[in-house]
């Protein structure tokens, strides 16, 4: 049942459409399922980084690409699109080996990733200029033009997901690409540069550099060639990397923290279908996501039944971890022990103050019990975790209700009424995304409004498009991915105003004449 894929064991940067050697510390990269070691990637040096914004702007100023004709752009971008999707079961199984993601997961979604270049390149071959009703013999036209350079920084939990997401409009739009792949799974987006070059990308206009964040990425983000900045990350981070950047007048898009939370309406609601949709919104990526529920918010008088639902949920799910490769696994680990300490320190934080662990709480060892072979120990797995306030605890006194554990643990509380579940819900330094399940459609409506938050979801969740805006508030980050927003924030506007007034006219235009005849202004 498992599928096999075996990678290189080096693998070099991209820089500008070719393969070269990195000059910074090598990256072991390990699986996350068995801690072993798959791969050894070259990290960029911050001679690296200069090398590929030097390559990058001249690719930009000789125009092959910036100046391109949309149209031509458009259908190098539907060749990305179709090679991408040929090459979705490989890149599966080399996404799920480096992330711990199940296969089930990595094949689903790769296979949609397509449509972000298909859908950018038709907003690049269909956009439209505008002309503005200015006063006089004038002619007025503002268009769009590309930015330059653009530094994207991604993440570990959707490698390709979240580069696709940034590279798309930003090739679409015309600029040059400096794209870092999180140093924990950066592989599968290094191939993405060689699909790019094949589908008929010039050279010089993406370059792929892996790299330690303090290293490579301040190299990449402080430089003053940079136009732009689009990063995926944590709250701290981003708040770095947006004040070096910003120092450089550099624009900044960031989709930052996330503590979600659900809201589960007793009326006109189907628990056992709210519960499945709390289940996926909290364990897909193994609560790995910056939308991830992790605040449950429960109407009190269908708590027990929701609580006895989703536990029973949890055990089917805990039963079914396996190696990520394994086509019948639900879940997979988290991405390293670093991270499985942070969920076991906010897990024991609420341990200790008392509150109730309904089911999961420790790390997992012992062999899966889906095959009797994945030693889960040498791992980092964490089971599906329920948290609840105690008789004597309130969960919103212990820190998973305000801290990201990006981890699969819930933090559960009931509410009487839709005021105080919207209170309990904006009760988060963060914004990003939430859901609703009710089938009460001025409900729906009413607390939509009241949701402080950039994504909300009704009776779903983790809904994405390319089409669709995807950012948030507070401290969830700065601007949106997806849709003509995103496509724009990557271009700059430019005015051109024309005269075309008769020549008896234009000597108007002489202001400094002499005489006292009218002379025009603005």
């Amino acid at each position: 049942m498992a599928s096999t894929y075996t990678p290189k064991s080096t693998y070099p940067l991209w820089l500008g459409g070719q393969e070269v050697r990195g000059r910074g510390e090598s990256i072991p990269i390990h699986d996350p399922a068995t801690g072993s070691l798959i791969a050894q990637c070259d990290a960029a040096s911050e001679e690296d980084v200069a090398d590929a914004i030097a390559v990058g702007q001249k690719a930009f100023d000789k125009g092959e690409w910036s100046r391109m004709a949309p149209a031509d752009r458009a259908a190098i971008m539907s060749s990305i699109a179709r090679l991408f999707s040929s090459r979705v079961p490989s890149l599966a199984v080399l996404e799920s080996l480096q992330t711990g993601r199940p296969l089930r997961e990595m094949s689903t979604q790769l296979g949609r990733l397509s449509e972000w270049f298909e859908y950018f390149g038709a907003l690049a071959r269909t956009e439209e200029g505008s002309t503005q009703p200015v006063r006089g013999s004038l002619l007025n036209y503002v268009r769009g033009q590309p930015l330059g350079v653009c530094a994207l920084v991604s993440s570990f939990n959707h490698p390709l997901l979240i580069s696709v997401k940034k590279l798309a409009p930003a090739l679409a739009a015309g600029n040059s690409v400096i794209l870092k792949p999180s140093e924990l799974a950066p592989l599968t987006v290094l191939e993405l540069g060689r699909i790019t070059k094949e589908a008929g990308l010039p050279d010089g206009v993406l370059s792929i550099l892996p790299g330690y964040g303090p290293i490579t990425g301040k190299a990449l983000v402080s430089d003053p060639r940079i136009k732009k900045v689009d990063v995926t990350g944590g709250t701290a981070g981003g708040r770095v990397i947006s004040s070096i950047a910003g120092g450089n007048l550099a624009s900044v898009t960031a989709e930052l923290g996330g503590k979600a939370p659900i809201i589960v309406f007793a009326e006109n609601t189907d628990l056992e279908i709210a519960v499945n949709g709390v289940a996926f919104a909290s364990f897909i990526a193994s609560g790995q996501t910056c939308v991830a529920g992790t605040r449950i918010i429960v109407s009190r008088s269908i708590l027990p039944s929701f609580l006895s639902l989703l536990a029973a949920k949890c055990a089917s799910i805990t039963r079914r971890i396996g190696h990520p490769n394994d086509q019948r696994s639900m879940m997979g680990p988290v991405i390293s022990e670093r991270q499985l300490k942070v969920v076991e320190t906010l897990v024991e934080d609420a341990r200790q103050k008392g509150a109730e662990i309904v089911c999961g709480g420790e790390r997992m060892t012992g062999v899966s019990e889906l095959d009797g072979k994945i030693e889960l120990g040498k791992g980092y797995f964490y089971p599906p975790t329920l948290i609840t306030s105690s008789s004597n605890t309130s969960i919103l006194d212990c820190r998973i209700w305000k801290e990201e554990a990006f981890g699969p643990v819930l933090a559960i509380v009931p509410f009487d009424t839709e005021e105080e579940a919207i209170g309990l819900a904006n009760d988060s330094e963060y914004g990003l995304g939430s859901a609703i399940w009710t089938r009460d459609g001025s409900q729906a409506i009413r607390v939509s409004n009241a949701l402080d938050v950039g994504l909300v979801w009704v009776n779903t969740h983790h809904r994405n498009d390319p089409s669709s805006a995807w950012g948030g508030t507070k401290n969830s980050g700065i601007g949106s991915e997806n849709g003509k927003h995103a496509y724009q924030s990557y271009q700059t506007t430019k005015s051109v105003i024309i005269n075309y007034a008769p020549e008896e006219l234009a000597h108007m235009d002489d202001w400094f004449r002499e005489g006292d005849a009218d002379v025009r202004y603005g």
